[in-house]
């Protein structure tokens, strides 16, 4: 009898490699616990109002000024009676939403400038790069504090803007458009490996346009990198719009951390003793960014094998 050749489908391959991948980065501790932080989050900003209720104003304040933690406020209450706990979960969402749109603004202008440096090459990849030495040398925080006041000034702070204020989606803007030169180097350097493999060869001989080779070869080879390196920035666009916010950049009317950091500042909390209105969202952000970065690491040990072997 002759014996039948089993056949791969590539998406065999594929899903066999994704469990692969799962295997490997579930194995990770860090990474647990980093994912387990993350969904706690995520929760909150998902459901605040199932959780604490609508956002609390000085006009629907329920408690005394600057109110020790108790049974009634589990995290105290601020300067005006409202209960932190319910600011401080309201605010997950607006510090998550920012720092999760930021960073995908900050990924596709690091990828495509990163890309399109290292597969053209020549001019193309001398411009780009003095471009993305202007903004890595630069500190995202100093231009986006620079920015951010006078974009507002020109805007305004009436209306929204796809369910945000202005001054949040200025932020937002910002934050992304100034965060964008790491990622563009690490892409760059990869691309500038990856366009001398064969494949590329093969695509270029058999007629396949530029644009295709980019998008269809070389990015999904780069896409692990960019999701290391892009957990790692979306903690470092926390911490940026936490230090615009907290500097008076944000909106009062739709709370992040750093709004509220900055609320517990002017309110002489940390004079007043009251630790629980700075430590709420200070400790947020800490753990939020940690959990970021854990996720990041771990993915990098996950997708870099010789890493993994560095004791």
């Amino acid at each position: 009898m002759v014996e039948r050749k089993k056949t791969v489908s590539p998406g065999n391959v594929r899903a066999k490699a994704i469990k692969l991948f799962l295997a490997q980065f579930l194995q990770n501790n860090a990474a647990l616990l980093g994912l387990l932080t993350l969904a706690f989050f995520v929760v909150l900003a998902a459901v605040p109002g199932v959780l604490v209720g609508p956002l609390q104003t000085a006009a629907s304040a329920t408690g005394d000024f600057l109110a020790t933690p108790s049974r009634e406020h589990l995290l105290g209450t601020d300067d005006v009676g409202r209960d932190v706990l319910n600011l401080v979960v309201h605010g997950s969402r607006v510090s998550l939403t920012i720092a999760l749109v930021s960073t995908i603004i900050s990924l596709l202008v690091g990828t495509t400038v990163g890309l399109t440096a290292g597969y053209f090459g020549s001019w193309v990849d001398i411009w780009l790069m003095r471009l993305t030495d202007f903004f890595f040398v630069i500190p995202s925080f100093v231009l986006a504090l620079v920015i951010t006041p006078v974009v507002l000034q020109q805007m305004g702070r009436g209306g929204t803007i796809l369910g945000f204020r202005p001054s949040l989606m200025v932020i937002i803007i910002v934050i992304g458009l100034t965060s964008w030169a790491f990622v563009a180097r690490i892409v760059r350097s990869q691309t500038l490996s990856l366009r001398e493999r064969q494949f590329v060869e093969r695509a270029k001989v058999v007629g396949t346009g530029n644009l295709k080779i980019m998008v269809s070869h070389l990015l999904p080879n780069l896409m692990p990198q960019i999701a290391a390196n892009g957990a790692i920035v979306v903690a470092g666009a926390i911490y940026t719009e936490t230090a615009l916010s907290f500097l008076g950049l944000g909106d009062p009317l739709q709370p992040s951390w750093g709004t509220l950091l900055s609320l517990a500042q002017r309110a002489g909390a940390a004079s007043s003793g009251a630790w629980w209105y700075l430590g709420a969202p200070g400790f947020c952000v800490l753990i939020v960014s940690l959990a970021f970065v854990m996720i990041g690491n771990a993915l990098d040990d996950t997708f870099n094998p010789r890493r993994r072997a560095i004791p």
